[in-house]
């Protein structure tokens, strides 16, 4: 059942029930007015006086939309409504955002004594505001929200829309791009849902790539994000090399994330935790899952999470998960996750309720949000955050082994150097490359190319620099040994690993124990 329709069955049985006062809480006035009109113009009610208040056209009969009285203050439409339920049973007015009734303040106690005087005489007040009511008003009667429309609602919107405008101008929308473009526009009000279908009707036609345009104008509506950054992706963002196990497994996940899951009792994929060495690929594997699910990539920085006061921390990663699910369908990337959500031991308390919080979203989020979390150091985080079932799945990004590290220097020697290597300095690079993390190994590269464009072209570059810069390279498995062996010892038996499940070089357990991810139909 959608919100609206749940809205409506509750509305229609207060207004049943003759409750006195009747809170209506919703960001879209529109909205809101037309649940209540359609429930006023119920066969059943059809002799009961309905009447509506704005600031904008003053009082109207809620049905015919004929003026009432010339008086558009709000005083004159209380004193209107209190005369009405001193003479006339079964009254109803509806008054849309007539002032701050949050607290307890001179409107609210108006607004308590005249639910008062309607209850005397069956009469009701419905109340249309976007924040709660103040406590000793809503004591008076009930309330209920109208959220903004979920995905079935703005599917209805868009079909809607669409056929409307079929005869006007070239639509190529499948029933399933509808769909998709549904999902994207999934956080917004509705009216912002149909002024973006009317700006793509304005240029003459809606085309199949028009699809993913939508959700460009949903970043626009949000603007600035609390708690969340909007990371722009460029072209370099859609490579990854190496981490092979890690990329099917994403690709399996892509179709579960743009399946149709009404009939079904699955749910989106929740996301994937990232552990392992640094500069091994975690961080652009979440650039990367956006770039190719075509999907906008938001960060959410954990660091200005954080606050000084009591209770502050926890509110705005409410916030920030809030508009997450808004923003949907989305990637949401936590990066070193660790830093932010690391604690245990704090004697405040803060991490551990930021961790509650956070792991409760994640738990029952039924938004299209994929998380990609990285972490550096996995054994600061809770224990209760690495459990099985609360992402998808955890992977481990070892240094790559001679095949991932051929992947990898082929990739950025395209990027850099461009062109492809020859086999014998692809094979003397891999071999030198022995202990990089993919970052070295661009770096590396990235030098090159430097070179290249000081000299004036890659015909001027010195054959053997490229080997000599790779050589001269220091990787941070030389540099601190025995963090790196630290880190790869602790997620080779605990997590799925990204690359190859074969690959074993280096220091590190044997692979026996090391758990290794069994998918469908996945070649060998």
């Amino acid at each position: 059942m959608s919100d609206f329709t749940e809205s409506k069955r509750d509305l229609d049985a207060y207004l049943t029930a003759r409750v006195p006062v009747i809170g209506v809480r919703s960001i879209e006035q529109v909205r809101a007015i037309r649940l209540i009109r359609e429930v006023a113009k119920a066969p059943k009610r059809s002799a009961l006086p309905f009447w509506i208040y704005t600031r904008a056209t003053g009082l109207r009969d809620l049905r015919t939309n004929s003026p009432v009285s010339e008086d558009r203050s709000l005083v004159g439409a209380m004193e209107y409504a209190a005369l009405q339920f001193t003479n006339r049973a079964q009254s109803t007015l509806v008054f849309v955002d007539p002032e701050d009734l949050s607290d307890d303040n001179t409107a609210s106690r108006h607004f308590a004594e005249l639910a008062r005087l309607a209850d005397s005489n069956s009469g009701c007040i419905v109340l249309i505001t976007d924040t709660p009511l103040w406590g000793g008003l809503q004591r008076l009667g009930m309330s209920l929200r109208l959220d903004l429309p979920d995905a079935s609602e703005m599917y209805d919107v868009i079909v809607s829309f669409l056929g409307d405008h079929r005869q006007v101008v070239p639509i190529a929308w499948s029933e399933n791009d509808a769909r998709r473009a549904a999902e994207f526009l999934v956080g917004v009000p509705e009216g912002t849902a149909v002024n973006v279908m009317a700006t793509l009707v304005a240029k003459g036609s809606i085309a199949k790539e028009d699809v993913e345009s939508v959700s460009l104008f949903k970043d626009k509506h949000f603007g600035d994000l609390s708690g969340l950054e909007r990371v722009v992706l460029k072209a370099a963002d859609h490579q990854v090399g190496g981490l092979s196990t890690l990329r099917t497994w994403l690709a399996r996940k892509h179709q579960l994330m743009v399946a149709d899951l009404r009939d079904t009792a699955l749910r989106p994929p929740r996301g994937v935790l990232l552990v392992g060495v640094p500069g091994c690929g975690k961080s652009l594997s979440a650039k990367a899952v956006a770039a190719q699910w075509n999907l906008p990539l938001y960060r959410l920085d954990l660091a200005t999470i954080l606050g000084q006061y009591v209770g502050q921390s926890e509110n705005r990663l409410r916030e920030a998960l809030d508009t997450a699910d808004r923003v949907a369908p989305c990637v949401l990337w936590i990066d070193e996750i660790e830093k932010g959500l690391a604690g245990q031991n704090d004697s405040t308390g803060v991490g551990r309720r930021l961790v509650g919080q956070f792991l409760f979203w994640l738990q029952e989020s039924r938004s299209r949000v994929f998380v990609v979390a990285t972490s550096n150091d996995v054994r600061s985080l809770p224990p209760e955050l690495l459990r099985k079932g609360r992402f998808d799945e955890m992977f481990f990004v070892d240094l790559p082994d001679a095949d991932d590290r051929r992947e990898i220097i082929q990739l950025y020697y395209r990027r850099y150097v461009t062109g492809a290597p020859s086999a014998d300095l692809l094979d003397k690079l891999i071999g030198l490359s022995e202990g990089f993390a993919g970052s070295d190994i661009e770096a590396a590269l990235h030098d090159v190319g430097a070179e290249i464009h000081l000299n004036g072209g890659v015909d001027r570059l010195r054959p053997d620099f490229v080997v000599e810069t790779f050589a001269n390279t220091i990787p941070l498995s030389r540099t601190n040994p025995e963090q790196i062996d630290e880190i790869r010892a602790w997620g080779r038996d605990r997590a799925v690993p990204a690359g190859r499940a074969a690959a074993g070089t280096g220091p590190g357990p044997a692979s026996g124990g090391r758990r290794v991810l069994v998918m469908g139909e996945q070649q060998p």
